[in-house]
């Protein structure tokens, strides 16, 4: 069930988003069924980014030598494990798009 979840920002900042809660990590706040995230918005988006480095990586590094590499996520925001590469069916979403210049 999707509920409203409300990040803290390392600058002090509040970001709310729709998002998948657990009983784990989180504090209800109000009745507006926002549900309070003991974690930075920073700290949930990290592991993304190290996926998205890590991939890039393969692709840049491999045999295939693209001049372009660009990557699209569907990012899940849970209240305990943070930022996850959401489903778009069965399997997690990430598409990979490679392209090289003609004559390059």
């Amino acid at each position: 069930m999707s509920e409203l979840l409300r990040f803290h920002t390392g600058d002090g900042g509040v970001i709310v988003v729709e998002g998948d809660p657990s009983d784990a990590g989180v504090q209800r706040v109000g009745r507006g069924g926002v549900v309070e995230v003991n974690r930075r918005f920073e700290d949930a988006l990290a592991d993304v980014q190290r996926a998205a480095a890590a991939a890039l990586a393969v692709f840049r590094d491999g045999s295939l030598k693209p001049d372009a590499v660009d990557l699209e996520f569907g990012i899940k925001l849970n209240a305990e494990a943070g930022a996850v590469i959401a489903k778009t069916s069965v399997e997690g979403h990430l598409t990979v798009k490679l392209s090289w210049k003609p004559g390059a």
